[in-house]
């Protein structure tokens, strides 16, 4: 009888205590491998597109609004390719639960500007002949069962109309797709001249932001220094970041990701510290009288002890790498939905690693008391204990 089958049996001579203690830790590491991958995508490094885009916005704050005439200015400056401004059009279709990203923008330049938007010629040419066109994220027609030249009401809660209401009626001009990896959210775009023009008047000539493509080889720092310095003595001055810096930014308003998600998996591990060692010692307990007919036997203490220690191991090596596959077979469902707020989600090779490895130390850890007790076990006083 091997090593390995001896770690077998013991494992299974408390079937339902060892599937509840693996349970256990494959939810811990499950855990541990979602919340770096969640880390590590709010200190993730910069993707080339994300590189040479640059978010003009208010500089100091979000939720101020920019003249539309800074996005002339802003396409004349060197080192800058086009230029769209974007409104955040507040709403939804038919019902309140039906919302979804709208976005108002220029029809000419967002599409230049974002590249990993695909839209067919007669879908483009659709949307900038008509003045009340939108064109649409393939998963969002999908979803409502959309068509093209269909009417799409939206009832607005944000920007009325000029004449003070709040329902807003628009042609589908037919659909678009993202690239995969974009960083972009599905949405329904909306022309700015039209909505600009039938807009109430406290809303007219504005952009909550403005995202600018860099021409190839364009310094993103010197461009985004150049934008703000035009509009630093203005009454509306300018904050530049690369696309990347800023949606870090905007993500980092939710707080220090690396530190919290320190601070839960400590709490997690601790946990699992305590139960699993709770575990291991009321199985040593249990096994005090085996182990002594082991050495009885003629197994020296190191193998008695050995086998304790790596039976404990073995259980939190299996909790992690069950914990580890089922993260990968969750994190394609993941990505999708979280792509759009960290700008892409993975996991590393490097944090499974990493997760082995704590495993073998929680489970080392918590077995040396039980492992160095088995060592100094005496055939003698583990018989009378057992009666």
């Amino acid at each position: 009888m091997t090593r390995l089958s001896l770690l077998a049996i013991n494992l299974r001579r408390k079937p339902a205590r060892s599937l509840l203690t693996v349970a256990t830790l494959v939810i811990a590491f499950l855990l541990f491998m979602l919340l770096r991958g969640i880390a590590a995508a709010f200190a993730g490094g910069v993707a080339p597109q994300g590189a040479q885009r640059l978010y003009i916005d208010a500089r100091f704050s979000m939720t101020d609004n920019l003249p539309i005439a800074y996005a002339g200015t802003i396409d004349r400056l060197s080192g800058v390719r086009s230029i769209t401004p974007v409104v955040w059009f507040g709403g939804y279709y038919q019902q309140p639960q039906n919302a979804f990203a709208k976005l108002v923008v220029d029809p000419d330049q967002y599409f230049d500007v974002f590249p990993e938007v695909q839209v067919d010629a007669a879908v483009l040419e659709r949307f900038r002949s008509s003045r009340r066109a939108v064109v649409v994220a393939r998963s969002i027609a999908d979803e409502f069962g959309w068509q093209p030249g269909e009417r799409v009401p939206i009832i607005a809660d944000i920007t009325p109309t000029e004449d003070g209401g709040w329902g807003w009626e628009f042609e589908l001009a037919g659909t678009y797709s993202l690239q995969p990896g974009s960083r972009l959210q599905p949405a329904l775009l909306i022309r700015y001249d039209y909505f600009n023009e039938s807009v109430a008047f406290w809303a007219k000539d504005q952009a909550y932001w403005m995202v600018a493509r860099l021409e190839d080889g364009a310094d993103p720092k010197a461009v985004a220094n150049a934008i703000d310095g035009q509009f630093r003595n203005s009454s509306d001055p300018t904050r530049s970041r690369t696309e990347d810096d800023y949606l870090r930014q905007f993500a980092r308003q939710l707080g220090d990701m690396g530190a919290i998600t320190t601070l839960i998996l400590v709490a997690v591990f601790f946990t699992i510290v305590l139960l699993t060692g709770n575990v291991t010692a009321l199985s040593f307990r249990e096994r005090v009288p085996e182990l002594a007919v082991l050495k009885t036997l003629g197994f020296d203490d190191g193998y008695v002890a050995r086998l304790v220690l790596g039976e404990s191991v073995l259980l939190c090596l299996l909790g992690a790498a069950l914990g580890i596959g089922l993260a990968l077979l969750v994190a394609p469902l993941l990505e999708s939905r979280l792509a759009d707020v960290l700008g892409g989600f993975q996991l590393r090779w490097q944090d499974a690693a990493q997760a082995l490895t704590i495993a073998v130390i929680i489970g080392t850890g918590i077995a040396l008391p039980s492992a160095r007790a088995a060592w100094r076990l005496t055939i003698v006083d583990a018989l009378r204990e057992a009666h």
